[in-house]
């Protein structure tokens, strides 16, 4: 099979499997089967460096929505390309990434596996969802308020636990459909009686939140997956921004209202251009420092409890709105933050029930497992047709 660039030969014999997710669970793969340790420690290092992550990225995603909702909302800033603004955005992460791993090109690039399949399958896929995403996102924000495009991108958990399932990373359960019932119900209480309900900014923020689902899911499968080597953040984003950048790019070619922009404040003389360089450039810098984060997270717990930390994320950015931007801040808005509060709370406590328990029957049945052992996820759908071919 051909490769991407100069990198070696993939392990397309191998059965796939995952990094170790040093917070959540302790399990490792044994013969043809996947084995769950039963181990209910977490270390306190990993739990500290986890949240310290966790505040970084509620940091600079807090002031980065602030900051697209100062420039790109209606009554605000109104600059007249996001698109060509999230170009620029994506562009610089590229440029970033890529200079980084070249600059140490041996630490990053040092057991990289990516064959032409996995590149198109895998890596495109990914990379024109988080662009969708992010570029749904923020054209939402042109029409509706952020109190209520973050309400309703808290639906991204239920869109990614469906992702989640259908790919076998989560095993389906009544608990779990609980929850997205419980975290349902929140969503739908806070967008019941909105005022500023806004057709096309809420289709917007819907699509975005299935595309959050999709991209994450497949995010936690390119970092974790011991077989492509993708396991540096950094490395992951300078395969997945290049894409990212161009397709952005062309979408602004074709939707931004160039033939506007000589008579735009933001781009009618020379100083104004120079000025919007400056604030992308701002921007730009929010956004590298955020997604780098993000990818950390992914890299060390999973899609899944990185998006419902998302949700938090989303309560403090809905407080900070309601004061910096005076959005409207209704009682049953509220009480569907509360319910969606429960959702989360139920959530964590599912995990760390599902950490205490760890599996043991499996753990028994397949022999003793050492306490220090690697942590796997193995997909499933491809270990039965390994079982099949035997």
């Amino acid at each position: 099979m051909e490769k991407v660039g100069d990198l070696g030969q993939s392990n397309g014999g191998d059965v796939e499997s995952y990094r170790s997710l040093d917070v959540e669970d302790g399990s490792k793969t044994k013969g043809n089967n996947s084995i769950i340790e039963c181990n209910s420690e977490v270390s306190p290092a990993n739990v500290l460096t986890t949240l310290f992550f966790i505040c970084v990225w509620y940091t600079f995603s807090l002031f980065l929505t602030l900051y697209n909702k100062s420039l790109l909302g209606d009554h605000m800033g109104k600059f007249p390309a996001p698109l060509l603004m999230n170009s620029f955005h994506f562009s610089m992460q590229a440029v970033l990434s890529k200079a980084i791993t070249w600059i140490w090109y041996e630490r990053f690039h040092k057991g990289v596996h990516i064959t032409w399949r996995d590149y198109f399958t895998k890596v495109l896929p990914t990379a024109l969802a988080t662009a969708l995403d992010i570029n749904l996102s923020n054209a939402s924000l042109v029409f509706i308020s952020v109190t209520f495009a973050t309400m309703c991108k808290s639906a991204a958990p239920i869109f990614l636990l469906v992702f989640a399932f259908a790919f076998r990373l989560e095993t389906p359960s009544l608990k779990l459909f609980g929850i997205i019932l419980v975290i349902s119900c929140g969503i739908l209480l806070t967008v019941a009686k909105d005022t500023e309900f806004e057709f096309w900014g809420f289709i917007f923020v819907m699509l975005a939140a299935v595309m959050s689902g999709f991209r994450w899911c497949m995010t936690q499968i390119l970092l974790q997956k011991e077989a492509y080597g993708l396991k540096n953040p950094l490395t992951f984003m300078s395969y997945v921004t290049p894409i990212m950048a161009i397709a952005t790019g062309l979408m602004s070619l074709l939707m931004d209202p160039w033939d506007e922009f000589p008579t735009n404040v933001y781009f009618d003389s020379p100083w104004h251009v120079m000025k919007s360089c400056l604030l992308m450039l701002f921007g730009g810098t929010l956004a590298f420092f955020m997604v780098l984060t993000e990818y950390v997270l992914i890299s060390v717990t999973s899609a899944v409890t990185v998006t419902i930390a998302g949700i938090v994320k989303e309560a403090v950015t809905i407080v900070v709105a309601v004061f910096y931007f005076h959005d409207e801040f209704t009682w049953l808005i509220g009480l569907g933050l509360v319910t969606i509060m429960v959702g989360v709370s139920l959530f964590n406590w599912y995990k760390y029930q599902k950490l205490q328990n760890g599996h043991c029957n499996a753990s028994t049945e397949e022999g003793s497992v050492p306490a220090n052992a690697v942590a796997k996820y193995v997909i499933l759908e491809e270990e039965d047709d390994k079982n099949d071919g035997n």
